[in-house]
């Protein structure tokens, strides 16, 4: 069958069963946005390409699904690079498309050229430079497996304009042909049984669980096993909603904004398991410090992973569904003791806690009251900054993939786009998303591709007029001298979704918080809620700088 490179592209992407695309038009990609226009893929059209990726990054992060993003060349392409970079740290997978110039005028300095495969090579799990359109059938096929497959992660594929507009022969490409791509799925036996033992042999074990329980889809295996053992569990930001925060094995978050009974449990335990975590900064503090009476046992589908930051005992390199599924059978039913029995009394000497105060709202509250509002069934979407704290304290999360938001890379601007991308996914969930008054403005542009899809995201930004993790910072590190952090000239926020047609709305009191939250909850259409809080309300407990994680700061007592 004879068809241009751009309707080649096309058919791939209906075989790999994409249905939605987000992203913007360009020179570079006419003949590819002339193609979808006859297909029944859905084009989502975002006001920034940044916009585009992290909203295919949230529609990811939702269903489990690959997203898909379109950008042309130059500088369309290049304003995917947060996304990209975003998608990487935290193990997203996402299919970039880009329009490249014509390959007559590769490497000439023509219009709008840059050279994507090379700037993206470090963000990519894998790129390609499309030289012939017969060859597209092959690259968007091995793309998608690469994207989702082992560690998932993001794939780019460039395509010059004359290779999406020529015509070819299209021919399916029924089998994968990638003999160096093997990733281990299943864990060694021997490895497997070694970890029964040293479990069945601990005194005060600690399960500590990443966002590859997620990606993995082991959220089920994991509750087995901690029910199973009686073994305390613990997660990264990126595990949070992998196992169920109302369970009572769970004893919160761990790491630079961890619970003190995660932390002090870490560092009292003799056994870490660590399953699908990768021991990044913001979880060990002190890396030289961390867990000094422990064994580390690490099971990870990327043996890249294991050894890197910390020393493991006991390695297991394979899919965490599959590992934990060979461990259960193998591991002893156990009792709760003493061990657990200290983790409680941690838990209620040291509770997540603020104080409260006549006539200031804290954000806190907000979170709280979205909680309360939504039963804890809504689907969660941040930016990053304080407010992404407080949503991972306060929000009791108990279903994977219910708790969206920029882990490894910290990416403000994240999250609105994410929302969107994530409602596109899942449109049968109430999607909210908590923003802080500086990330929101990150792509605040969106609101134009809210407002045209008339989508249902509820906008809840906790305005506190700073960009309010550094100013905390500045205030611990460097004696409270604010520098570039007051965010004077903010817009109104209400009156700026009213400009898009949007209805706004604004909270001072904590009475008016419930109320506002039941409105936005009800509304089939999107709403922006502007809660101006606390402006000097701080993220605690914290680990100072430099300190192992038993150092913490701002720590509650009850």
């Amino acid at each position: 069958m004879q068809l241009t490179g751009a309707q080649m592209l096309v058919q791939s992407l209906l075989k790999e069963g994409v249905d939605t695309i987000f992203g913007i038009p360009g020179g570079a990609i006419t003949p590819i946005y002339d193609a979808l226009r006859d297909s029944s893929i859905k084009n989502i059209l975002t006001r920034h390409e940044q916009a585009a990726v992290h909203a295919a990054d949230g529609y990811a992060r939702a269903t489990g699904k690959t997203g898909v993003c379109l950008a042309t060349s130059g500088p369309g392409a290049t304003n995917l690079i947060t996304g990209l970079a975003n998608a990487f740290m935290d193990s997203i997978p996402v299919v970039a498309l880009t329009g490249q110039t014509p390959r007559s005028l590769l490497g000439t300095d023509s219009f709008q050229e840059a050279d994507l495969t090379t700037i993206t090579m470090p963000i990519t799990k894998h790129n390609y430079l499309v030289k012939d359109p017969a060859d597209l059938p092959r690259i968007i096929r091995e793309a998608f497996h690469i994207a989702a497959t082992g560690r998932p992660g993001p794939v780019l594929v460039d395509i010059p304009r004359d290779v999406s507009a020529s015509v070819g022969q299209y021919e399916f490409a029924p089998s994968l042909q990638l003999p160096g791509y093997r990733p281990s799925v299943t864990g060694h036996p021997a490895q497997v049984g070694r970890v029964a033992k040293a479990m069945g042999e601990a005194k005060r074990p600690i399960i500590y669980a990443g966002g590859g329980i997620t990606a993995s889809g082991a959220h089920q295996e994991l509750l087995s096993l901690a029910e199973k053992t009686k073994i305390p569990v613990t997660t990264t930001l990126m595990g949070l909603g992998g196992f169920p925060m109302d369970h009572p094995l769970f004893i919160g978050m761990l790491g630079l904004h961890g619970t003190y009974a995660a932390n002090m449990a870490v560092m009292r335990s003799d056994l870490i398991i660590a399953l699908g975590a990768r021991f990044d900064d913001r979880v060990t503090g002190l890396v030289e410090k961390f867990a000094p009476l422990a064994k580390v046992i690490h099971v990870d589908i990327d043996p890249a992973e294991i050894g890197k930051n910390v020393k493991c005992d006991i390695p297991v390199v394979g899919d965490l569904k599959n590992v934990l599924t060979q461990l259960l059978p193998l591991v002893k039913e156990g009792k709760e003791g003493a061990w657990r029995r200290q983790i409680a009394y941690w838990e209620e000497k040291h509770p997540l806690a603020y104080q409260k105060e006549e006539g200031v709202l804290k954000p806190q509250e907000v979170v709280e009251g979205l909680y309360q509002v939504t039963e804890g069934k809504a689907l969660v979407v941040t930016e990053v900054g304080q407010h992404q704290m407080w949503a991972a304290h306060y929000y009791r999360f108990t279903r994977p993939r219910s708790f969206l938001t920029s882990g490894g890379l910290g990416a403000m601007g994240f999250g609105f786009p994410g929302a969107i991308g994530a409602k596109i996914g899942r449109p049968e969930e109430e999607v909210f998303l908590v923003a802080g008054d500086g990330s929101f403005q990150m792509n605040l542009q969106e609101l134009a591709t809210l407002a045209y899809l008339d989508l249902p995201v509820k906008i809840l930004i906790l305005n506190n007029g700073y960009l309010g993790m550094v100013r905390q910072l500045q205030e611990i590190y460097h004696d409270n001298r604010e520098a570039g952090v007051a965010l004077n000239g903010n817009p109104d926020f209400v009156k700026l979704a009213e400009a898009y047609g949007i209805t706004g709305a604004r909270v001072t009191r904590s009475e008016e918080v419930r109320p506002a939250l039941e409105k936005a909850l009800a509304s089939p259409h999107p709403m922006l809620v502007d809660f101006i809080v606390d402006p000097v309300e701080n993220v605690w407990p914290m680990v100072p700088a430099g300190q192992p994680l038993d150092k913490l700061i701002g720590v509650a007592e009850a």
